[in-house]
């Protein structure tokens, strides 16, 4: 920060020597001073969470004394069971992979019973020799950005109710019908970036295979819970999932980002596909059903190994109340990837889920989707659900087919279905590209 400007003093004193003298006494603050005294939290761990040390500023949030904390505890032992989790299977894992973490919202215990929500940052110092040392954290008190948070939740709802008595009223008055039309468009138009940053922008190329995705919107004011992804795990396996969530509106926004965010997560610490449906569970059932308000999804993630035969990739997937995935063969057979006995993830604090496995071979495509294919009203009265044989016989009919191929044609069955069509429906394809012929040699007879 600079002094205010001042006329210049021809002989180079006078008033800078007394500008001097007033910025040195602002800064004989000790550094333990500021470090006891800063405006938010710092504590330092060692390698496995130990506390060695934590500054005045967040014992007192706390309400915690110094001996008992430090040598004592662990940084997860200040965190509430669901920061516990998130920091094992998220944060953590994260901060080793990267040396650095910002931003991580968690909840700590305060003494008596209470709870604060914090923002946290932390780094990994190493030594000279590159080995790491210990962690050093920040903490800063998040409670008003909650309070925010709460009240931008509010005021939405508030906007959404008046949105829906203004398109009541439109009949009554030409103004209001205006006015109601517009809400509707820049709602729509928030509503529509905001469901976009929920889903990948693009999926990473799989060397040796061919990936396809389609995300069908079946209402245009209404948020979907259906997510999809596709990432590495390492050189030569693939993590992917889909799944649909509880809901509508920002509560199942909420609900597909934490799912997306969890799921990766998870797989980092352990790509099994059961254990990352687990931890989902364990992830769901703390945060919403155990505190009174059950939310829950379906979801199949799974593994494609490309490692041992890279022109037969093994896949493994493992499902949670999810319909079985479609597996089209080069030599136009299809057939369920059947994962039956899955339970929903999140209703329970453990539950068992299906595994199944399979070998894409040349020609041979993997289909996941959600159930707004399956469940779309068909028939005049549009009274009939569509169905699993009527899907199965759909792409029997299209069989072989690579992921791209296959997608546009149930794009196109999605589309015929019009307004029988009232749930988000998301697609994801993987598969092998068929084995191209070798040219033949020419010779006199081919002449």
């Amino acid at each position: 920060m600079r002094p205010p400007a001042q006329d210049p003093d021809p002989s180079g004193t006078g008033d800078e020597t007394d500008i001097s003298a007033v910025f040195t006494s602002l800064m004989e603050d000790s550094a333990e001073e500021l470090y006891e005294s800063a405006p938010c939290g710092y504590l330092s761990t060692l390698m496995d969470g130990t506390v060695a040390r934590i500054n005045a500023r967040l014992l007192g949030w706390l309400g915690l004394e110094r001996e008992a904390v430090v040598g004592r505890l662990r940084f997860t032992d200040l965190l509430t069971v669901g920061g516990r989790l998130y920091h094992e299977t998220h944060f953590a894992p994260l901060l080793r992979m990267r040396g650095e973490i910002t931003g991580i919202a968690l909840e700590m215990n305060v003494a008596g019973g209470g709870r604060l929500p914090v923002l946290v940052s932390s780094v990994i110092k190493h030594s000279g020799e590159g080995e790491p040392l210990l962690i050093r954290t920040t903490v800063f008190d998040a409670t008003d950005r909650r309070a925010y948070e709460a009240e931008l939740l509010r005021r939405k709802r508030q906007a959404e109710q008046a949105r829906a008595e203004a398109e009541q009223a439109r009949a009554e008055a030409e103004a209001a019908h205006r006015r109601a039309e517009a809400d509707r468009a820049r709602l729509a138009d928030a509503l529509a970036v905001l469901q976009q940053s929920l889903l990948p922008a693009s999926l990473p190329a799989v060397p040796g295979m061919e990936t396809a995705v389609h995300y069908h919107t079946a209402s245009a004011d209404q948020l979907g819970g259906d997510f999809y992804d596709l990432f590495p795990l390492d050189g030569a396996r693939w993590g992917f999932f889909l799944g649909d969530v509880c809901g509508k509106g920002p509560e199942a926004a909420a609900l597909t980002s934490l799912t997306r965010y969890t799921l990766r997560a998870a797989a980092l610490h352990d790509a099994a596909p059961e254990a990352a449906l687990a931890t989902l569970n364990a992830v769901l059932h703390e945060r919403y059903t155990a505190g009174g308000d059950p939310r829950y999804c379906t979801a199949v993630f799974g593994v494609v190994d490309t490692g041992a035969d890279p022109g037969r990739p093994q896949v493994r997937v493992a499902s949670g109340g999810h319909p079985p995935a479609l597996v089209l063969r080069s030599t136009g057979e299809v057939e369920y990837l059947a994962t039956p006995g899955g339970l929903l993830v999140g209703v329970l604090p453990a539950a068992p889920f299906a595994t199944a496995s399979t070998t894409l071979g040349p020609g041979d495509t993997l289909l996941l989707y959600t159930d707004g294919l399956t469940e779309a009203r068909t028939g005049p009265g549009r009274d009939s659900l569509y169905g699993e044989e009527a899907l199965h016989a759909f792409v029997a009919a299209h069989a072989p087919a690579g992921p791209q191929e296959v997608v546009t044609a149930l794009t196109g069955l999605l589309d015929s279905f019009g307004d029988g069509l009232d749930d988000d429906t998301a697609l994801l394809a993987l598969g092998v590209p068929a084995a191209r012929p070798r040219p033949r040699t020419a010779t006199s007879h081919d002449r």
